[in-house]
């Protein structure tokens, strides 16, 4: 799996001109399911997201991470992550796993993040969405299991 994670002051996910899923403070990530992919990568990437020390603590270092902080978690499903850019200038998508597999990791990812912290919304898979966010820094990371 593949993931951008940015820390934020505020993000949500627009479909068809309705807020379907939104977050105060928190991390807004944006996760790319490729083909060998199973539950394994899944569990990795939410313990890392759970983990990762990018808040800043009383002295204003980053040693927090969002559950100290009681922050949210924004769950995006997003294939062109896996997109192949080597070679000329149209994306390859050949990595990226079925929509049928990728749905099935995304859900079952966002069902392990709800089962071990709140709050977490979500965008819609494969759906048309807009993401407006508050990048907090900016701090961005890019994470491949």
């Amino acid at each position: 799996m593949k993931s951008v994670i940015q820390r934020v002051k505020q993000a949500s996910v627009t479909v068809a001109g309705e807020v379907v899923g939104s977050i105060d403070q928190g991390l807004l990530v944006l996760v790319g399911v490729e083909q060998q992919d199973s539950e394994v990568e899944a569990d990795k990437l939410l313990k890392k997201l759970l983990q990762l020390r990018i808040f800043a603590d009383s002295e204003g270092k980053m040693n927090c991470n969002v559950q100290q902080i009681g922050g949210g978690l924004l769950l995006v499903s997003q294939f062109t992550l896996a997109a192949d850019t080597r070679k000329g200038n149209r994306p390859g998508f050949s990595g990226a796993a079925p929509p049928e597999l990728a749905e099935r990791l995304y859900n079952y990812m966002v069902d392990q993040a709800r089962a071990q912290h709140s709050p977490v919304a979500t965008g819609i898979f494969a759906a048309d969405m807009q993401v407006a966010l508050i990048n907090d820094g900016p701090v961005t990371f890019l994470i491949d299991t």
